[in-house]
């Protein structure tokens, strides 16, 4: 059975992670990892992390994935020892100096090629195979032979599903360099391919390609004995994290019970394009982008704004959910409910409290409580969206 591999930017998105359905996260550390601006995790954290995960049976990959500079190797030695004491269950890198540093320091640490490696043909992957690497993340712009042909060398391999799409190749751009002096290759990108940008009177032009989803090839993925299915995002929300982890969990689970049909698919490719703010396709495995799979004119990615609120507690005598609320709804909308161990079900507001017990008609702050009148039993950490119009068929 195929991973279902999630980000995780900090230890409440880990949480989430796992209760949604993946089976592994991968975080970073403090140092090293190419998300700098993620809040990511202190060593004490970390440790907590592989805790909480292992207890239940569960892993968690640490990115160690930036283009190393001399001075960066300040502490990698330390930290590669505090990972293996902590009983990581794998690093996530891409750097010669750093894979080999791991066999030299006889480290019993299982090495991930990143997809920063750009790895697309069998003689690179020898190489690093050589070097103790015993899984790789093909580059995103590997087509269906190049995934079939490294497969067959019988490495485990793990392919990106979802997530944002780099302009330049598996993550190589310096536009971020010269235009921000941000690293893009050292954590700092400042995504300098999602601006806008004017050419004499012309309208603006942008460099954005659309997300990844994998959607439509998820059984054959699973056929070809893909190991690890991997989710981009450790900066992403946690509604974000939840929403993409259950469609891809439930349509792993609806292939491997012959129960996944072109309606299912479609049923969850829009909730899909709901959560994110840009189109998604499935890029590179089937065919090479063209325009479809880029924007050229007039894109904006407007904040998503679909995320209600989160169940912090629900009374099942009374039939109360307590929500945190995290955007603007009022009396009158039409939501939608959704969590790892229920069925998504629509809800009319036609009441709502505030911590008193007083009626409102508005909740228009993130983070207050309310509480409205739900029949349907809700779990804790289940979330509230905008009605998403759905049919499956």
């Amino acid at each position: 059975m195929p991973e279902l591999l999630a980000p995780a930017g900090d230890l409440e998105k880990l949480k989430i992670a796992f209760l949604y359905g993946a089976d592994a996260v991968y975080i970073g550390g403090e140092k090293f990892s190419l998300r700098a601006n993620a809040k990511n995790f202190s060593s004490p954290e970390m440790q907590d992390a592989v805790a909480y995960a292992h207890n239940l049976g569960k892993k968690v990959y640490v990115s160690l994935n930036i283009v190393f500079h001399n001075q960066d190797f300040v502490g990698v030695d330390e930290y590669l020892h505090f990972l293996s004491d902590i009983k990581i269950d794998g690093i996530i890198a891409s750097d010669i100096a750093v894979i080999k540093r791991i066999s030299e320091l006889n480290l019993p640490i299982n090495i991930c090629l990143s997809t920063q490696a750009s790895l697309l043909n069998t003689k690179a992957l020898q190489f690093y195979r050589n070097l103790g690497v015993s899984r790789v993340v093909l580059a995103r712009e590997a087509d269906r032979e190049t995934v079939k042909k490294i497969k067959d060398t019988g490495i485990e391999v793990e392919l990106f599903i979802h997530g944002a799409m780099c302009t330049s190749f598996s993550g190589k751009c310096v536009l971020s360099n010269y235009m921000t002096n941000r690293d893009a290759n050292r954590g700092g990108c400042a995504q300098v391919c999602r601006w806008n940008f004017t050419v004499s009177d012309q309208p603006d032009l942008t460099i954005t390609p659309k997300d990844l989803n994998m959607i439509p090839f998820i059984q054959e993925y699973i056929n070809l004995g893909i190991d690890s299915f991997k989710i981009e995002g450790r900066m992403r929300s946690i509604y974000y994290v939840a929403t993409v982890i259950l469609c891809y969990r439930r349509l792993i689970d609806a292939a491997l019970n012959n129960m996944l049909t072109p309606g299912l698919e479609q049923y969850y490719l829009n909730i899909l394009n709901r959560c994110a703010n840009r189109e998604s396709t499935p890029q590179f495995f089937d065919k090479l982008p063209g325009v479809e799979e880029q924007y050229f004119q007039g894109r904006e990615e407007i904040s998503n704004q679909d995320f209600l609120g989160l169940v912090v507690d629900y009374d099942p005598i009374k039939k109360i959910a307590t929500i945190e609320s995290r955007n603007y709804f009022k009396v009158g909308d039409d939501v939608q409910f959704f969590g790892p161990n229920m069925e998504t079900f629509n809800y009319h507001i036609n009441t709502i409290y505030n911590e008193s017990g007083e009626e409102i008609d508005v909740s228009r702050n993130p983070k207050t409580l309310v509480k409205l009148p739900v029949e349907q039993f809700l779990e804790k950490n289940a979330m509230m969206r905008l009605k998403v119009l759905l049919n499956i068929s």
